[in-house]
């Protein structure tokens, strides 16, 4: 589904996808807005990073819908109050209805594979420093995620939703996986790199061969694949 995108006309006006991520925490619990945003941050900023100002912003649209309540409350120290916001029976149909729709394709944005895509326009350097700047984020993504898991191994009651655990390891599954890919091909580009003369006019040299000829290795089963599971048109 598109950033805009609805389940259908019939079951909610249109919403970005943003909104649908917030409804998935209030079916949780109520939060007020600092804790859903810090919530949101801490769950989300992997698979679908978000200005902070939209976090904050997207609940009042959903009240706004009839999808989410607010209401005023006083903290216990009784010198401020805060916004709680909690989900409507409208919005646990809403939030059903998405979950229950065909996901858009992914869409990835990697600067460092850009810069790569017009390295011949740029010096050898400038492009190694771009490789291993996503070796370096990926690293230390990984070191993040390491110190979450090991929390919920030592002391899964610490964890904000124990009963929700069974969910983490499949969502963690898939990060480590693609940074443990970064970090492989952050190495493989690398020496690559640092191989050639220039950017510019190499043209198929022999090691380009030899790297085409492993994809296409590699790209054969998981296009057979992709023929034998297609249904074709309907």
């Amino acid at each position: 589904m598109s950033e805009s995108a609805s389940p259908g006309a019939s079951t909610a006006p249109a919403l970005p996808m943003t909104a649908y991520a917030i409804l998935g925490m209030l079916a949780l619990r109520e939060w007020s807005a600092y804790e859903l945003t810090q919530q949101l941050r801490r769950s989300l900023d992997y698979c679908w990073p978000t200005a902070e100002s939209v976090w904050y912003g997207e609940p009042k649209r959903l009240v706004r819908l009839g999808l989410a309540t607010a209401r005023r409350e006083t903290t216990a120290t009784g010198r401020r109050a805060r916004t709680v916001y909690a989900i409507t029976s409208r919005g646990r149909q809403v939030l059903a209805a998405w979950l229950a729709s065909e996901p858009d394709p992914p869409r990835l944005q990697i600067e460092t594979i850009l810069r790569l895509l017009y390295a011949d326009q740029g010096s050898k350097q400038d492009l190694l420093a771009a490789v291993r700047s996503i070796r370096r984020w990926a690293l230390a993504q990984v070191t993040a995620l390491l110190s979450q898991g090991r929390g919920y191994l030592e002391d899964q009651d610490a964890a904000p939703f124990p009963r929700r655990l069974h969910i983490t390891p499949l969502f963690g599954l898939f990060y480590v996986n693609m940074f443990e890919q970064m970090i492989i091909w952050a190495d493989q580009a690398e020496a690559e790199i640092t191989a050639w003369p220039c950017t510019a006019d190499l043209g198929l040299t022999p090691r380009t061969r030899a790297l085409l000829e492993d994809l296409r290795a590699r790209v054969e089963p998981l296009a057979a694949r992709a023929e034998a599971t297609d249904p074709g048109p309907p």
